[in-house]
């Protein structure tokens, strides 16, 4: 019995980072900085997590409001998307493709270890 269930959430873990890794790439600082001036920048945080610090340029869309939202933002632009630490971004990310957006891209280690600008509502 044991046994089962611990080889269910085996496949489960295994379909699921499958599934994601289509949907979304990962990328370094480095790489994100690079892209997200030409893309749509989306901070996935709620909006209390938001005001105290984000990404400049960002655009909030918290996950909890992102089914009633997304079409806030445009599926023929690339999307990049981050979160505290990159749990929110996925389950965005694997939201959005199925909705049909393509060009999606998460921050790897999400905005915990974000070291570069950033602004804050007082």
């Amino acid at each position: 019995m044991i046994a089962t269930i611990l080889g269910l959430i085996i496949i489960y873990v295994l379909v699921s980072s499958f599934r994601l890794k289509k949907s979304v790439t990962n990328l370094t600082q480095e790489e994100f900085i690079k892209g997200y001036r030409k893309a749509q920048l989306i901070d996935v945080r709620e909006t209390k997590e938001f005001d105290s610090g984000h990404i400049l340029g960002a655009r909030n869309i918290p996950f909890s409001q992102l089914r009633q939202r997304y079409k806030e933002i445009r599926p023929d632009l690339p999307v990049y998307l981050y979160c505290q630490n990159m749990t929110r971004s996925s389950r965005a990310a694997l939201f959005l493709k199925k909705k049909g957006y393509n060009q999606l891209y998460q921050l790897q280690g999400g905005f915990k270890t974000w070291t570069g600008k950033i602004k804050t509502k007082n």
